[in-house]
């Protein structure tokens, strides 16, 4: 038995977690990086976000799709087909960068690509790995695996704005397509040979509609849900076209909104910590309450702050997300049967992300009817009010830690193996 591991992360768990910090020191520059290129060639803050929109369309289109077919699928072969497709679409953008002048509709289509690819690849990984744990580990092993990937967030984000400023957005893009062909590659080991096979389902409607009850029989999930359908809109245009813009006109570049990003990093670094440690037993009433720092953020570039109070309110909402994240996934983990993992998680990011592409696509428009400052003002405010307005649900407040979690399938979970099914996040949250 390897020692320099805790006995309960297992194989698979391990090289989850390896792929997942290797995508991440790709992807987090690479999100900076499109958004350069596309102003390199000449896009507007309106282009910007349109290939931030192009970006989370797929989601929207795929996900629940995804979800069905990561809980009818072998999981491991689903993220890897998904890795393949993400590779490919972000070396061929990376070409397109550097040997040519970009078009738009290109560099949109690319992207699509890549969000198509993260449509399929979320709800099979947010499944694996939550079938890789038993129940009295769940919250130390979730906590170590977001701490592990948002450290290569950190290093992602500050590598990809210092790489943008030196070598130009191209090879940031590249080194992605490099960090997902060595991911996929490492997911191809996962070992699911101690797998029941599953019984035939009813179809893929079927699926979904299995996966659909099991959401709007839960108070606390499709409200959390709703929540983030607004959150995640407006927290991702303000990261994804005003972060850049503002760092543009007024910090001075790509290196300072890396630097900001990865304060957000270090920030859920450090929430991790607290939650490898801290088990609040009201879960998802503690989680609610850690969302309101993330209208931070909007209302640091609105008015601007410098750089080094950006970085501030950046980490804060970073440990805050980070403990609702924890959380989350303890109380997914908790309340959801294993074989269903992938379809509600599926209908989670499916809500989560249903308004990004609208809330990227209408971020030039609104900077434009009302101002940047004001608009980034209303960011802030449209995270604090449906936040407290979940409050509000009984269940989010009543929700309680059960003492052991729930146990994972099968009998390889009552020995503490890790456990995958075949077939089928996420986040990236």
């Amino acid at each position: 038995m390897n020692r320099r591991r805790p006995d309960w992360a297992g194989r698979n768990y391990s090289l989850l977690t390896g792929a997942a910090i290797i995508t991440n020191l790709g992807s987090h520059g690479a999100h900076i990086a499109a958004a350069f290129a596309v102003m390199d060639a000449g896009g507007s803050v309106g282009d910007v976000g349109l290939i931030a929109a192009a970006r989370t369309l797929p989601l929207v289109l795929f996900l629940l799709i995804g979800g069905a077919l990561a809980d009818r699928l072998p999981r491991h072969r689903v993220m890897v087909a998904a890795n393949v497709l993400n590779c490919l679409s972000q070396a061929a953008f990376a070409v397109l960068v550097l040997t040519g002048e970009p078009r738009l509709w290109q560099m949109m289509l690319l992207t699509a690509l890549c969000g198509t690819g993260t449509a399929f690849f979320n709800p099979a990984a947010e499944g694996m790995l939550l079938s890789t744990v038993s129940g009295e580990h769940s919250n130390r092993a979730f906590a170590l695996f977001r701490m592990a990937i948002n450290g290569a967030g950190i290093g992602g984000a500050a590598l990809g704005g210092a790489m943008i400023a030196a070598v130009g957005p191209g090879w940031v893009l590249a080194a992605d397509a490099a960090a997902f062909a060595v991911a996929g590659a490492l997911r191809a080991f996962l070992d699911v040979s101690h797998v029941p096979d599953r019984a035939p389902g009813g179809g893929l409607l079927s699926d979904l509609r299995e996966g659909w009850v099991e959401v709007r029989s839960r108070p606390w999930l499709w409200s959390i849900v709703l929540q983030f359908s607004v959150v995640v809109a407006v927290v991702g245009a303000a990261d994804a076209v005003y972060g850049p813009l503002v760092a543009r006109d007024q910090l001075g570049g790509p290196a300072p909104w890396g630097v900001a990003l990865a304060f957000f990093g270090v920030g859920t670094i450090a929430g991790a910590v607290l939650m490898m440690a801290w088990k609040p037993r009201r879960l998802l009433l503690v989680g609610t309450l850690c969302v309101f720092p993330l209208a931070l953020p909007s209302a640091g570039l609105a008015v601007p702050l410098p750089v080094w109070g950006l970085c501030a309110v950046m980490f804060v909402s970073g440990a805050a997300i980070e403990v609702f994240g924890v959380n989350w996934m303890t109380a997914m983990h908790q309340e959801i049967p294993e074989e269903k993992f992938s379809r509600v998680t599926a209908y989670d990011w499916f809500g989560s992300v249903s308004m990004l592409p609208v809330a990227t696509a209408l971020a030039g428009p609104a900077e434009a009817a009302f101002g940047r400052t004001q608009a980034l003002w209303g960011c802030a405010v449209l995270v604090i009010v449906p936040t407290a307005l979940v409050l509000l649900v009984p269940d989010v407040r009543r929700m309680t830690r059960r003492a052991h979690g729930k146990p994972v399938a099968g009998a390889a979970a009552a020995a503490g193996a890790p456990v995958e099914q075949t077939p089928a996040d996420a986040v990236g949250h």
